[in-house]
């Protein structure tokens, strides 16, 4: 089975299984896992922060990140498909109290215009609106497809945001597979971002974890949310040391995740039944779009599962793939040849 599914997927190798298996260990909660702390330390100066939190998950680390910069009552700003609006069960609400305001962009990206319209302030408005105090930004935009932001529009977009007193977040799941597309360092890619959440769990290969970075005072309050939020782990070094290897080994390889997609997609729109915006496809993952006429989504799915290659379908008749670690070349010929075959049926 070729499981294009979601890079989430993606299986920790022998190697990094060994170094999970050296792991030294303490109590995270107490603050004495010498292997988390090197995990923290790593994320926090690979993106010129002053400090960093290892979180169970990347949902958690914006859920946290959300609580740490806003109060109940608060509205945060986001572009309407965003994850954390789209996929993380509308914790902004249950766990922050915030109410949000969705903007309309363009494959996942927002205008620094848009977002400066967009902000309210409770002062002047009789007390009608709610305090903006956060806007959230994802790079690469998952159901953007995978598109990477401008550094351009990230700069103004923060540089609108603060001048309105509002933070920034970056909900950077992908924040790697950016970095690659793009040729800029992450550092400078978050320059402006008062917090960043990196995914270990996606493209970088590790089975499980997140970190949430920004400055000292920010990572002091968020770990408090994390404990509330149950997110305490204990000898959490043999996770650490998955994300260690992952930071060390498996950044530049996400090239080749995203050659392998560039290939699928391009192949794709050779067929009849398939279409892709091809200008989308920037990094490892690409959202396909079937001929109503001939099939729905789920449809899709099943039959392409029945020659042995998994993936989703994001609505009724679109499908997205996503390549990573567990996926070579020949699983893209295998995938090719799955829709060809159905393309011909």
């Amino acid at each position: 089975m070729v499981d294009l599914r979601s890079d989430t997927v993606s299986r920790p190798t022998e190697a990094m299984r060994e170094a999970m298996k050296v792991a030294e260990v303490g109590d995270d909660v107490l603050g004495d896992d010498p292997t988390v702390l090197e995990l923290q330390e790593m994320g926090a100066r690979l993106l010129g922060k002053e400090a960093a939190l290892f979180v169970p998950s990347g949902t958690m680390s914006n859920a946290v990140a959300i609580k740490t910069h806003t109060r109940p009552g608060d509205e945060i700003i986001t572009e309407a498909e965003s994850h954390i609006y789209y996929y993380e069960g509308g914790g902004y609400a249950a766990l922050a109290g915030c109410s949000i305001r969705l903007l309309e962009g363009i494959n996942g990206t927002m205008t620094s215009r848009q977002v400066a319209a967009a902000i309210r302030k409770a002062a002047g408005s009789q007390s009608h609106y709610p305090d903006a105090s956060l806007v959230c930004l994802e790079n690469t935009a998952n159901r953007g497809g995978g598109v990477c932001w401008e550094q351009d529009s990230i700069d103004s977009v923060a540089q609108v945001a603060h001048e309105r007193d509002c933070a920034v977040h970056m909900d950077g799941a992908r924040l790697f597979n950016a970095t690659i597309h793009t040729g800029i360092d992450a550092e400078r890619m978050v320059r402006d971002c008062d917090s960043i959440s990196i995914c270990l769990s996606k493209g970088l290969g590790a089975p499980v974890g997140s970190l949430l970075i920004g400055s000292q005072d920010f990572i002091d309050t968020a770990h408090r949310w994390r404990k509330m939020f149950g997110g305490g782990m204990r000898q959490s070094g043999i996770l650490a040391a998955a994300g260690i290897f992952a930071l060390e080994n498996n950044i530049e390889r996400l090239n080749v995740d995203h050659a392998r997609i560039k290939r699928l997609a391009s192949a794709l729109n050779e067929m009849q039944s398939f279409s892709v915006e091809m200008e989308t496809v920037q990094t490892n993952m690409v959202y396909i779009d079937i001929d109503k006429e001939r099939f729905s989504g789920a449809e899709a799915v099943d039959a392409l599962a029945a020659r042995d290659v998994d993936l989703f379908a994001t609505d009724s008749h679109r499908l997205r793939a996503v390549t990573h670690l567990d996926v070579d070349d020949a699983g893209i010929d295998q995938a090719i040849d799955a829709f060809a075959e159905l393309n011909e049926s």
